[in-house]
């Protein structure tokens, strides 16, 4: 006797069939037969406090991994609350499949309890988003979705399953995911028109953007640097493609405003070659405000012109094989030593940090924070940052040399999304310490996940710096209009909320603390929260600008 399957049995059957490691989400009464049918078969459920937070650790997955992360949620406010982690998502680019629950068929035009058209509601912030109607195409619409969530330009898939759909017996088996399809290479006439565009070239520069940092793509670059010594410069979401025996060619990370030695760089390019760059990383309006930058894209999808970004040809095809085959085209290729002169000139200014550190005795500068991070992470470590003012010091002064190793969300800028990615990064990396770090004023979007961390026992380290203040706002409103608005908030002691949840709960003000507290836990196994009273006195000169600015 053949056993009964159910619509559920055919979604989980279609997740394990795609490798599907773990499934992030929070239960309810019309998607609840999944979460049973789970319990049986895997893959293994993460419940998270808070369906947000369980769409930003699906996230993470996508970015870490490539593959996308898997979310569930129920019917309306479970589903509706996966909408910001879903949009971050695919603003960013990172591959995420979402299963929400539905009414019934039968109630979706009347207004029953948790009724609401869900998949009109998340068709503007995701890929593809579709309602089953039909038990038995379950599992089609799952490959379907999965696949086109990692096609392209990476980004959320969302389905919406009525609950008479799950509970309904089924007919058919689970599909099994198709061979991916294998690009070849940009033409070899475009490579050549690049090749002789870089010999040409006095002051040619990388622009590495998030399409940099895949491991094949990483290697390739790696690779053609050990050949040519053109200059990088990353976004914040390329950071760590560049590796430490190549840090000659790196002229740091650029971002939010134009004020950073890799600006003053491609300004002064002759040619820019924009490999794997989404423009929401940091527009083109900021980096060519002039108009005048000659620009050669190389990426898997055509590119999103504007007035600012208007390349004269792109290589399009697989990045990492275009670049192997760039490297013959240009081995040789020598920058002339004026421009060598420019560049050490560049080094030079990047090794200065103008700031005056004797802060506060019970306060830490954020410099001094950022060194005695930098001792501590090693390379294989993760590091997740929120958004906030740390994220602009951690982006512009914190060293990563691995790919996907140092997260930020710097497309949608959604705060409390370093906690969650923490918690995916621990369970993704098993045995490697993950430091997730946040403002005060973000914490609190997500700190409820610290519960999870707790009940998973994972290796995490929170680090919040602590200043009793939506800091980020803050500057930047005294910068344009002289004073605060908005911004202040009582305070909070993280350290009992720490052991409330029942991590461990450290409180320290000074730059030696930080240090013997950071080693004093190398071996601690579950979370850890580290409230860090921090020093932004010298935050108003992070958006001064060096250079014209078109938006600001």
């Amino acid at each position: 006797m053949t056993e009964e399957k159910f619509g559920a049995d055919l979604i989980v059957d279609s997740l394990i069939n795609h490798d599907v490691k773990y499934i992030f989400g929070i239960p309810g009464a019309k998607i609840d037969k999944v979460f049973d049918t789970l319990v049986d078969k895997g893959p293994e459920l993460i419940v998270a406090r808070h369906e947000q937070n369980a769409a930003f650790m699906a996230q993470a997955v996508g970015r870490i991994t490539g593959e996308p992360g898997v979310v569930i949620a129920t019917s309306g406010p479970g589903a509706s609350n996966l909408a910001t982690g879903l949009v971050t998502a695919t603003a960013e680019g990172d591959a995420v499949l979402a299963l929400g629950g539905q009414v019934k068929r039968g109630d979706l035009l009347k207004r029953t309890h948790q009724s609401m058209n869900n998949a009109a509601l998340f068709e503007p912030i995701t890929k593809y988003s579709a309602e089953v109607q039909d038990a038995d195409t379950l599992s089609e619409i799952v490959a379907n979705a999965y696949r086109l969530s990692k096609a392209g330009k990476p980004g959320a898939s969302f389905i919406s399953i009525p609950q008479d759909v799950v509970d309904s017996k089924v007919n058919v088996k689970a599909i099994k995911p198709l061979h991916e399809p294998k690009l070849g290479n940009a033409s070899i006439d475009d490579i050549n028109y690049l090749a002789q565009a870089i010999k040409n070239a006095v002051l040619p520069v990388f622009l590495l953007g998030s399409g940099s940092s895949s491991a094949s793509v990483t290697h390739a670059i790696r690779e053609l640097l050990q050949y040519v010594n053109i200059p990088v410069v990353e976004t914040f979401q390329g950071a760590g493609v560049i590796s430490r025996d190549l840090v000659h060619n790196f002229f740091g990370r650029v971002g939010l405003f134009r004020n950073q030695p890799g600006d003053m760089l491609l300004k002064k390019s002759d040619l820019v070659i924009a490999i794997g760059y989404d423009p929401i990383e940091y527009e083109a309006r900021n980096w060519n405000a002039e108009i005048d930058s000659r620009v050669i894209v190389i990426d898997k999808a055509l590119a999103e012109i504007d007035t600012y970004y208007q390349p004269e040809r792109e290589l399009i095809g697989d990045i990492a094989q275009t670049l192997e085959n760039l490297i013959p085209a240009i081995r040789g290729y020598k920058i002339p030593e004026g421009s060598i002169d420019y560049l050490d000139g560049l080094h030079e200014l990047l090794s200065k940090n103008e700031f005056d550190r004797n802060a506060d005795p019970n306060l830490v500068h954020p410099l001094d924070f950022i060194d005695v991070l930098q001792d501590t992470v090693k390379d294989d470590e993760t590091v997740t940052v929120d958004v906030g003012s740390h994220y602009i010091w951690m982006a512009r002064n914190f060293k990563s040399y691995e790919p996907r190793h140092l997260l930020f969300s710097n497309g949608m800028q959604t705060l409390g999304v370093a906690l969650p990615w923490g918690i995916s990064a621990a369970l993704l990396r098993p045995g490697k310490k993950v430091y997730s770090i946040s403002g005060d004023g973000g914490f609190l979007f997500s700190a409820q996940e610290l519960e999870t961390a707790v009940r998973l026992n994972l290796p995490l380290i929170h680090i919040i710096w602590n200043d009793g203040h939506y800091n980020m706002v803050e500057f930047q409103e005294v910068m344009k209009y002289g004073r605060a608005s908005g911004v202040d908030f009582g305070p909070v002691d993280f350290v009992k909320y720490a052991e409330a949840f029942g991590a461990k709960g450290i409180r320290v003000t000074n730059k030696a603390d930080l240090a013997k507290a950071l080693l004093e836990i190398e071996h601690t196994t579950g979370p850890v929260v580290i409230d860090v009273p921090i020093d932004y006195k010298d935050n108003i000169k992070l958006g001064e600008t060096i250079l014209p600015d078109e938006f600001y």
